[in-house]
């Protein structure tokens, strides 16, 4: 019989992430051998850099940071942020050319999947400037960088700011592969028990199952921590990034997931990993 045990949970204040957590933050979801503390909401970047110190117990990750912690962390099939036509932009102001190996480039932290799909894009590309993903598109515009890879809503807002894209990363990922390109997921220490790792998987689908049927009531809590209010683009943000892959994995996804690992390692991005298993199998 495994203790009960009060775990740490991390995930970032986009739309998508509070979507899908704010049943089980909200004690919707019936739990047996967990408890989680209040959760910390950071943006994606410092929860893959608390990871690389295994600093908490379940956390959400950018798939790059995934190919980093594997040793102490194993990604769970519920609550992944991937598909089609959700992938990061890369934008620069209308009218400049250029060249993406040369060109000052804004990134939304050094290992997000964002900045990992860059340097695939534009192997040796060294001219990086780390920012929030939010004070992205304004350095593009204000000319403080000459492009900018940009996430989350501001896929549905880089024209207002008079910038165009470039390449749609995404898009090139998808055309290369063949597969969906793979953002984020939620990861859980690797230690826990089995029936704990298969209980915290169960809660955090129940939850998203259980925001589906009362999207009215997660509102609020989304509307609390998002940095765009209009009511289209939070609903665009999360019918973009939530989807049938957010609720189980499957084995489409899983490819998908073994593919940018597997051309990250090639790519020197980062090492080979003490273990293999990647995914947490319980109930799959």
């Amino acid at each position: 019989m495994t203790d009960h045990l009060n775990l740490t949970l991390g995930f970032s204040p986009c739309p998508n992430d509070t979507y899908i957590f704010h049943a089980l933050v909200h004690n919707h979801i019936s739990l047996e051998h967990v408890s989680f503390a209040p959760p910390v909401l950071e943006d994606v970047e410092t929860l893959n850099r608390w990871a690389l110190q295994a600093k908490l117990d379940v956390t959400k990750l950018s798939f790059h940071a995934l190919g980093h912690v594997l040793d102490d962390y194993i990604m769970l099939t519920s609550g992944a942020a991937l598909g089609r036509g959700c992938g990061p932009l890369l934008v620069t102001r209308a009218g400049l050319t250029l060249n993406p190996g040369e060109a000052v480039i804004a990134i939304p932290g050094t290992f997000t999947t964002a900045a990992m799909l860059l340097r695939l894009y534009v192997p040796g590309v060294s001219h990086l400037q780390v920012m929030r993903f939010e004070e992205i598109m304004p350095a593009v515009r204000d000319g403080k960088v000459d492009a900018g890879v940009i996430i989350h809503e501001s896929r549905f807002t880089y024209q207002d700011l008079g910038l165009v894209p470039v390449q749609d990363l995404g898009e090139w990922w998808e055309e290369l592969t063949g597969l969906p390109v793979p953002l984020g997921c939620i990861a859980a220490r690797r230690s826990l028990p089995g029936e704990v790792l298969g209980e915290i998987d169960r809660a955090v689908r129940e939850s998203l199952l259980w925001a589906r049927k009362h999207p009215a009531q997660c509102m609020e809590y989304i509307r609390a921590h998002a940095h765009e209010m209009d009511e289209s683009v939070l609903q665009s943000h999360i019918g973009l990034y939530v989807n049938d892959f957010s609720l189980r994995i499957g084995s489409e996804g899983r490819e998908a997931v073994r593919e940018l690992l597997r051309r990250g390692r090639h790519a020197g991005i980062f090492p080979e990993n003490k273990v293999s298993r990647v995914f947490f199998q319980h109930g799959i």
